[in-house]
Parts: structure tokens; C-alpha cells; sequence
């Protein structure tokens, strides 16, 4: 009887830690875009553009999505650093687009604040990315600032790690897009601005 009780008594910690173990916490951040990126011309600026790394400006740091599917919410959370990822890929994203990044004392600097970084899993995977960016000059002259964002929706899998990597990173891609496209940002690249704009 107590061999039974002992036995029973262990595999209900074992199916605990193994609930537990399949929770989407702490992963790294990976890079898996599955869009293209969208040019807004084939002309981009001459210029020369520093990317600052951005920081992280939303309220749980952690919190990168969550599986809504049943009645408890399930997290999917990261200690990675989501200002650091999104800045490096999205120089990434700017050299693929022709354009001529330096690590520092570019002719254009762009900062940035993350305000969003987050995905919605119901039936089918959403994410939603929102930056803050300003674009100033050498001389720290603000030539353009504003709100950057991008969506991306998938199907997938329940509640796996390789959907919330791509659709995240399908939003910074469509993201970069629309910066690219938006010819105000553009005129600020050249190192023309039109002043803060928010």
C-alpha cells in the first residue's frame, strides 16, 4: 500500500515538473523572419547611419507573449535583452536594404525605444512591435521622431517556441518596412530633417 501511495505520489511530481518544464520562460530570443522585407525606393541614403542600441521601455520586461487558448493564460517570457535584439536586427534589416550602417559616429544617428514587443496567441499567433525612434544629426539636432510599428499574424503549432520566434520577428521586418517607406523618415536619413514630428 505505501509502495503504491509512494509510487502515485511521484508521478504526480514528475507530471508537475514535466507541466512546468513545457512552460515557454526564459528562452532566448531568436532570429527567424519568414517575410521580406519591403523597400519604400531603390534609392536609399548616402549617409551614413549609426544605430544606437535601443532600450527597453515596456512595463514587464520579460513578458514577450502568452497562449490565451484555455482559461489560464500561458507566459512566454525571455531574460534577453528585447532593445538590444531588436536594434541589432534591425541594422541587420538596413544593410539588407543597401543602406551603409557604421557602429558609431555616423553621419546620421538613430535611437530608439521599444514601447512594444509582444504576441497574442488564440487561434492563430499576432504579434505587435512599436518603437519610438528619433533620427538626429551629428550635431544632436533632432531631424525626425516618432512612432515605427509592425504587425505579423500566423498559424502554427499550440504554444511553440519557433511560431512566437518568427511571427516577433516578421513584426520588426514589417516594422523596418514601413520606416523604409515612410518618406519623411527617409528625408531624415539623408541627414535633412523636418524637425520632431510627434
Amino acid at each position: 500500500m505505501i509502495r503504491m501511495m509512494l509510487a502515485a505520489f511521484l508521478l504526480s511530481v514528475a507530471l508537475t515538473a514535466s507541466s512546468k518544464a513545457k512552460l515557454l520562460e526564459h528562452i532566448p530570443l531568436q532570429w527567424r523572419p519568414t517575410s521580406a522585407l519591403q523597400l519604400g525606393t531603390t534609392q536609399m541614403t548616402a549617409s551614413t547611419v549609426t544605430i544606437a542600441p535601443f532600450t527597453d521601455g515596456r512595463d514587464n520586461k520579460e513578458l514577450i507573449g502568452e497562449n490565451r487558448e484555455d482559461d489560464t493564460p500561458k507566459p512566454v517570457t525571455t531574460t534577453d535583452d528585447v532593445g538590444t535584439f531588436v536594434s541589432t536586427n534591425i541594422r541587420q534589416l538596413f544593410d539588407q536594404a543597401g543602406v551603409k550602417t557604421v557602429d558609431s559616429n555616423g553621419e546620421v544617428i538613430i535611437k530608439g525605444e521599444v514601447k512594444k514587443f509582444f504576441v497574442r496567441e488564440e487561434s492563430t499567433y499576432k504579434s505587435t512591435v512599436e518603437i519610438h525612434l528619433t533620427v538626429i544629426d551629428q550635431d544632436g539636432k533632432t531631424l525626425w521622431n516618432g512612432l515605427a510599428s509592425g504587425e505579423a499574424t500566423r498559424f502554427g503549432r499550440s504554444y511553440q517556441a519557433e511560431n512566437y520566434y518568427e511571427v516577433l520577428s516578421d513584426a520588426v521586418v514589417n516594422t523596418v518596412s514601413s520606416m523604409l517607406q515612410a518618406a519623411d523618415f527617409r528625408k531624415a536619413m539623408s541627414g535633412h530633417g523636418i524637425g520632431p514630428t510627434t
